[in-house]
Protein backbone atom coordinates (compact mmCIF):
# COMPACT_ATOMS: atom_id res chain seq x y z
CA UNK A 1 0.00 0.00 0.00
CA UNK A 2 0.95 3.38 -0.85
CA UNK A 3 1.29 6.30 0.78
CA UNK A 4 -1.56 8.05 -0.92
CA UNK A 5 -3.20 4.83 -0.10
CA UNK A 6 -2.59 4.95 4.12
CA UNK A 7 -3.79 9.00 3.70
CA UNK A 8 -7.11 7.60 2.71
CA UNK A 9 -7.24 4.66 5.06
CA UNK A 10 -6.63 7.27 7.55
CA UNK A 11 -9.30 9.75 6.29
CA UNK A 12 -11.98 6.79 6.72
CA UNK A 13 -10.78 6.02 10.22
CA UNK A 14 -11.48 9.85 11.09
CA UNK A 15 -14.62 10.15 9.33
CA UNK A 16 -16.05 6.98 10.84
CA UNK A 17 -14.75 7.48 14.11
CA UNK A 18 -16.43 11.32 13.65
CA UNK A 19 -19.51 10.17 12.56
CA UNK A 20 -19.50 7.19 15.16
CA UNK A 21 -19.28 10.23 17.87
CA UNK A 22 -22.20 12.63 16.26
CA UNK A 23 -24.36 9.32 16.58
CA UNK A 24 -23.49 8.52 20.44
CA UNK A 25 -23.73 12.28 21.35
CA UNK A 26 -26.86 12.69 19.43
CA UNK A 27 -28.32 10.25 21.24
CA UNK A 28 -27.15 11.14 24.68
CA UNK A 29 -28.96 14.57 23.73
CA UNK A 30 -31.82 12.69 22.22
CA UNK A 31 -32.21 10.61 25.88
CA UNK A 32 -31.75 13.78 27.72
CA UNK A 33 -34.09 16.28 26.15
CA UNK A 34 -36.76 13.23 26.33
CA UNK A 35 -37.13 14.64 29.68
CA UNK A 36 -38.83 18.12 30.32
CA UNK A 37 -38.48 20.67 32.61
CA UNK A 38 -41.63 21.48 35.33
CA UNK A 39 -41.35 24.90 37.37
CA UNK A 40 -43.44 25.21 40.35
CA UNK A 41 -43.48 28.54 42.43
CA UNK A 42 -44.52 27.65 46.05
CA UNK A 43 -45.42 28.51 49.26
CA UNK A 44 -42.84 27.96 51.72
CA UNK A 45 -44.88 27.25 53.98
CA UNK A 46 -45.15 23.72 52.25
CA UNK A 47 -41.56 23.60 51.09
CA UNK A 48 -40.16 24.48 54.66
CA UNK A 49 -40.99 21.32 55.85
CA UNK A 50 -39.28 19.14 53.80
CA UNK A 51 -42.30 17.29 52.10
CA UNK A 52 -41.37 18.88 48.51
CA UNK A 53 -38.14 17.15 48.42
CA UNK A 54 -39.88 13.77 49.14
CA UNK A 55 -42.73 14.22 46.16
CA UNK A 56 -39.76 15.68 43.73
CA UNK A 57 -37.91 12.00 44.26
CA UNK A 58 -40.68 10.26 43.51
CA UNK A 59 -41.92 12.05 40.94
CA UNK A 60 -38.92 12.05 38.56
CA UNK A 61 -38.92 8.37 39.20
CA UNK A 62 -42.06 8.14 37.36
CA UNK A 63 -42.28 10.22 34.98
CA UNK A 64 -39.62 12.06 32.14
CA UNK A 65 -40.15 15.25 34.09
CA UNK A 66 -37.36 16.71 36.29
CA UNK A 67 -39.05 19.55 38.83
CA UNK A 68 -37.74 22.89 39.56
CA UNK A 69 -39.46 24.18 43.04
CA UNK A 70 -39.38 27.93 43.53
CA UNK A 71 -40.44 28.45 47.57
CA UNK A 72 -41.57 31.92 47.91
CA UNK A 73 -44.58 33.41 49.56
CA UNK A 74 -47.99 33.03 47.83
CA UNK A 75 -48.01 36.46 46.74
CA UNK A 76 -44.44 36.44 45.07
CA UNK A 77 -45.90 32.66 43.47
CA UNK A 78 -48.86 34.12 41.72
CA UNK A 79 -46.62 36.76 40.17
CA UNK A 80 -44.59 34.05 38.93
CA UNK A 81 -47.43 32.53 37.28
CA UNK A 82 -49.25 35.76 35.83
CA UNK A 83 -45.38 36.46 34.31
CA UNK A 84 -45.18 32.56 32.85
CA UNK A 85 -42.44 32.40 35.06
CA UNK A 86 -43.78 29.04 37.00
CA UNK A 87 -45.76 26.38 34.94
CA UNK A 88 -47.49 26.19 37.88
CA UNK A 89 -48.36 27.60 41.65
CA UNK A 90 -48.83 25.56 44.85
CA UNK A 91 -50.13 27.74 47.66
CA UNK A 92 -52.62 28.35 50.14
CA UNK A 93 -54.65 31.46 49.95
CA UNK A 94 -58.17 30.91 48.16
CA UNK A 95 -59.46 34.86 48.28
CA UNK A 96 -56.25 35.09 45.88
CA UNK A 97 -56.44 31.94 44.08
CA UNK A 98 -59.89 33.01 43.11
CA UNK A 99 -58.56 36.19 41.15
CA UNK A 100 -56.08 34.11 39.76
CA UNK A 101 -58.89 32.10 38.03
CA UNK A 102 -60.82 35.02 37.49
CA UNK A 103 -58.55 37.01 36.00
CA UNK A 104 -57.26 33.95 33.32
CA UNK A 105 -54.02 33.10 34.49
CA UNK A 106 -54.75 30.08 36.26
CA UNK A 107 -56.92 26.65 35.44
CA UNK A 108 -57.38 23.22 36.94
CA UNK A 109 -57.65 24.09 40.91
CA UNK A 110 -57.31 21.30 42.88
CA UNK A 111 -57.19 21.03 46.64
CA UNK A 112 -54.75 18.77 47.73
CA UNK A 113 -53.83 18.99 51.53
CA UNK A 114 -55.20 20.61 54.61
CA UNK A 115 -53.90 21.55 57.94
CA UNK A 116 -54.69 24.57 60.34
CA UNK A 117 -53.43 28.32 61.10
CA UNK A 118 -52.23 28.58 64.67
CA UNK A 119 -51.86 31.51 66.96
CA UNK A 120 -48.66 30.98 68.64
CA UNK A 121 -47.24 33.06 72.22
CA UNK A 122 -45.15 32.55 75.26
CA UNK A 123 -46.46 30.04 78.04
CA UNK A 124 -46.95 33.41 80.52
CA UNK A 125 -49.77 34.09 77.52
CA UNK A 126 -49.96 37.74 78.70
CA UNK A 127 -53.63 38.69 77.26
CA UNK A 128 -54.76 35.14 78.17
CA UNK A 129 -55.90 33.64 74.91
CA UNK A 130 -55.57 29.98 75.47
CA UNK A 131 -58.20 28.33 74.37
CA UNK A 132 -60.50 31.41 73.35
CA UNK A 133 -62.02 31.55 70.40
CA UNK A 134 -59.99 33.18 67.25
CA UNK A 135 -62.03 36.87 66.93
CA UNK A 136 -62.21 36.80 71.03
CA UNK A 137 -58.19 35.84 70.95
CA UNK A 138 -57.84 38.73 68.64
CA UNK A 139 -59.64 40.98 70.85
CA UNK A 140 -58.02 40.44 73.93
CA UNK A 141 -54.65 40.64 72.28
CA UNK A 142 -55.55 44.12 70.96
CA UNK A 143 -56.68 45.15 73.99
CA UNK A 144 -53.12 43.81 75.74
CA UNK A 145 -51.24 45.38 73.59
CA UNK A 146 -52.90 48.85 73.78
CA UNK A 147 -51.99 48.56 77.62
CA UNK A 148 -48.06 47.69 76.96
CA UNK A 149 -48.58 44.23 77.79
CA UNK A 150 -48.36 42.42 74.53
CA UNK A 151 -46.88 42.42 71.36
CA UNK A 152 -47.92 41.20 67.96
CA UNK A 153 -45.42 39.98 65.02
CA UNK A 154 -46.99 39.80 61.35
CA UNK A 155 -45.39 37.97 58.60
CA UNK A 156 -45.87 41.70 56.97
CA UNK A 157 -44.59 39.97 53.29
CA UNK A 158 -47.95 39.41 51.25
CA UNK A 159 -47.23 35.48 52.06
CA UNK A 160 -50.36 32.76 52.18
CA UNK A 161 -49.98 33.34 55.96
CA UNK A 162 -49.79 36.79 55.72
CA UNK A 163 -53.33 37.11 53.77
CA UNK A 164 -55.02 34.66 56.05
CA UNK A 165 -53.62 36.94 58.98
CA UNK A 166 -55.07 39.97 57.39
CA UNK A 167 -58.57 38.60 56.84
CA UNK A 168 -58.46 37.31 60.74
CA UNK A 169 -58.16 40.61 61.85
CA UNK A 170 -60.93 41.69 59.36
CA UNK A 171 -63.02 38.82 60.71
CA UNK A 172 -62.25 40.58 64.18
CA UNK A 173 -63.45 43.91 63.52
CA UNK A 174 -59.90 45.47 62.92
CA UNK A 175 -58.11 47.54 60.10
CA UNK A 176 -54.83 46.52 59.75
CA UNK A 177 -54.06 49.39 57.72
CA UNK A 178 -54.31 51.29 61.44
CA UNK A 179 -53.18 48.31 63.66
CA UNK A 180 -49.87 48.68 62.08
CA UNK A 181 -49.27 52.04 63.31
CA UNK A 182 -49.75 51.18 66.82
CA UNK A 183 -46.87 49.97 68.71
CA UNK A 184 -47.24 46.96 69.99
CA UNK A 185 -48.04 45.41 66.20
CA UNK A 186 -44.92 44.62 64.67
CA UNK A 187 -44.11 43.58 60.84
CA UNK A 188 -41.05 41.11 60.30
CA UNK A 189 -41.22 41.55 56.36
CA UNK A 190 -39.74 38.33 56.63
CA UNK A 191 -40.70 34.31 56.02
CA UNK A 192 -42.04 31.93 58.96
CA UNK A 193 -38.56 31.14 60.50
CA UNK A 194 -37.54 34.97 60.76
CA UNK A 195 -40.99 35.93 62.01
CA UNK A 196 -40.94 32.67 64.52
CA UNK A 197 -37.46 34.44 65.95
CA UNK A 198 -38.44 37.49 66.09
CA UNK A 199 -41.66 36.63 68.27
CA UNK A 200 -39.80 34.20 70.22
CA UNK A 201 -37.11 36.93 71.17
CA UNK A 202 -39.99 39.50 72.43
CA UNK A 203 -42.06 36.67 73.88
CA UNK A 204 -44.66 37.82 71.19
CA UNK A 205 -48.00 36.52 69.70
CA UNK A 206 -47.73 35.37 65.66
CA UNK A 207 -50.14 33.58 63.31
CA UNK A 208 -48.16 30.03 62.11
CA UNK A 209 -49.23 27.86 60.21
CA UNK A 210 -48.78 24.18 62.14
CA UNK A 211 -46.18 22.25 59.56
CA UNK A 212 -43.87 25.01 59.93
CA UNK A 213 -44.06 25.57 63.63
CA UNK A 214 -43.52 22.13 63.96
CA UNK A 215 -40.62 22.10 62.03
CA UNK A 216 -38.65 24.76 63.03
CA UNK A 217 -39.91 24.86 66.84
CA UNK A 218 -38.40 20.78 66.87
CA UNK A 219 -34.76 21.12 68.59
CA UNK A 220 -34.40 24.82 68.12
CA UNK A 221 -34.65 27.81 71.02
CA UNK A 222 -37.56 28.55 70.21
CA UNK A 223 -39.98 28.37 73.24
CA UNK A 224 -43.10 29.50 72.02
CA UNK A 225 -46.69 27.46 72.41
CA UNK A 226 -49.92 27.07 70.42
CA UNK A 227 -52.75 28.93 71.99
CA UNK A 228 -55.20 28.97 69.77
CA UNK A 229 -56.10 26.39 66.34
CA UNK A 230 -58.60 23.87 65.22
CA UNK A 231 -61.61 26.15 64.61
CA UNK A 232 -62.67 27.10 60.88
CA UNK A 233 -61.71 29.87 60.31
CA UNK A 234 -58.03 28.54 61.38
CA UNK A 235 -57.97 26.11 58.38
CA UNK A 236 -55.15 25.74 56.03
CA UNK A 237 -55.78 24.69 52.58
CA UNK A 238 -53.44 24.09 49.82
CA UNK A 239 -54.41 23.95 46.22
CA UNK A 240 -52.32 23.33 42.71
CA UNK A 241 -52.99 25.52 39.78
CA UNK A 242 -51.62 25.13 36.36
CA UNK A 243 -51.08 28.31 34.28
CA UNK A 244 -53.10 29.12 31.81
CA UNK A 245 -51.15 27.89 28.34
CA UNK A 246 -54.08 30.21 26.14
CA UNK A 247 -52.68 33.15 27.95
CA UNK A 248 -49.31 32.13 28.38
CA UNK A 249 -48.18 29.83 25.73
CA UNK A 250 -44.65 28.35 26.60
CA UNK A 251 -46.04 26.77 29.59
CA UNK A 252 -45.63 23.23 30.06
CA UNK A 253 -48.95 22.54 30.37
CA UNK A 254 -48.85 18.74 29.82
CA UNK A 255 -46.29 18.59 32.65
CA UNK A 256 -48.23 20.99 34.96
CA UNK A 257 -51.41 18.35 34.02
CA UNK A 258 -49.53 15.32 34.80
CA UNK A 259 -48.48 16.67 38.25
CA UNK A 260 -51.92 17.58 39.53
CA UNK A 261 -52.76 13.65 38.70
CA UNK A 262 -49.44 12.62 40.59
CA UNK A 263 -50.50 14.86 43.49
CA UNK A 264 -53.99 13.61 43.68
CA UNK A 265 -53.69 9.98 43.00
CA UNK A 266 -54.27 7.74 46.25
CA UNK A 267 -50.20 6.56 46.57
CA UNK A 268 -49.24 10.71 46.83
CA UNK A 269 -52.03 11.49 49.04
CA UNK A 270 -51.00 8.65 51.55
CA UNK A 271 -47.42 10.30 51.35
CA UNK A 272 -48.61 13.69 52.07
CA UNK A 273 -51.12 12.42 55.21
CA UNK A 274 -48.08 10.20 56.69
CA UNK A 275 -45.34 12.76 55.54
CA UNK A 276 -43.50 13.50 59.42
CA UNK A 277 -44.98 11.28 61.75
CA UNK A 278 -41.38 9.15 61.92
CA UNK A 279 -39.63 12.53 62.59
CA UNK A 280 -41.99 15.14 64.12
CA UNK A 281 -43.99 12.55 66.11
CA UNK A 282 -46.91 14.13 64.40
CA UNK A 283 -48.43 14.21 60.79
CA UNK A 284 -47.78 18.08 59.29
CA UNK A 285 -50.68 17.86 56.84
CA UNK A 286 -53.93 15.83 56.20
CA UNK A 287 -54.51 14.64 52.90
CA UNK A 288 -57.78 16.38 50.93
CA UNK A 289 -58.83 14.30 48.25
CA UNK A 290 -60.40 11.46 49.65
CA UNK A 291 -62.39 13.31 52.04
CA UNK A 292 -63.90 15.88 49.18
CA UNK A 293 -64.97 13.01 47.36
CA UNK A 294 -66.71 11.47 50.61
CA UNK A 295 -69.80 12.54 51.54
CA UNK A 296 -69.88 11.67 54.96
CA UNK A 297 -66.43 13.81 55.15
CA UNK A 298 -67.01 15.12 58.49
CA UNK A 299 -66.66 18.48 59.99
CA UNK A 300 -62.94 19.36 58.14
CA UNK A 301 -64.47 18.59 54.61
CA UNK A 302 -67.19 20.86 55.75
CA UNK A 303 -64.45 23.70 56.70
CA UNK A 304 -62.68 23.22 53.66
CA UNK A 305 -65.69 23.89 51.61
CA UNK A 306 -66.44 27.12 53.91
CA UNK A 307 -63.30 28.54 53.52
CA UNK A 308 -61.52 27.24 50.36
CA UNK A 309 -64.16 26.49 47.66
CA UNK A 310 -64.71 28.90 45.28
CA UNK A 311 -68.24 29.77 43.47
CA UNK A 312 -69.35 26.35 45.41
CA UNK A 313 -66.27 24.59 43.47
CA UNK A 314 -62.37 23.59 44.02
CA UNK A 315 -62.48 24.57 40.70
CA UNK A 316 -65.66 26.32 38.80
CA UNK A 317 -66.29 25.12 35.14
CA UNK A 318 -65.54 27.67 33.41
CA UNK A 319 -61.56 27.51 34.27
CA UNK A 320 -61.25 23.52 34.41
CA UNK A 321 -59.58 23.65 30.73
CA UNK A 322 -61.35 20.43 29.50
CA UNK A 323 -60.14 18.31 32.50
CA UNK A 324 -63.58 17.48 33.65
CA UNK A 325 -62.07 13.84 34.41
CA UNK A 326 -60.07 15.22 37.55
CA UNK A 327 -63.67 16.45 38.91
CA UNK A 328 -65.60 13.01 38.64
Amino acid sequence: MNIKSNHFVLIFIILGGLISGYYIISSLVTQETDRTNLIISTTTSIYDTGLLDVIEIDFEAKYAIDILFIPVGTGQAIIHGQRGDSDLILVHAPIREYDFLVEDYGVVRKIIAYNFFIIIGSKDDPAGVKGRDIKDALKHIVDSGRRGESVWISRGDDSGTHTREKSLWKEAGFDVTSLVNESWYLEAGAGMLSTLRLANEKGAYTLSDTSTFQKFSKGTQIELEILVDQTKELINVYSVIAVNPDLIEWVNFEGAIQFIEYLISEDTQDLIANFGGDIFQKKLFSSAVELLKSSSGGIESQWIKDIAFLDGSECPPQYRAGQNQLYD
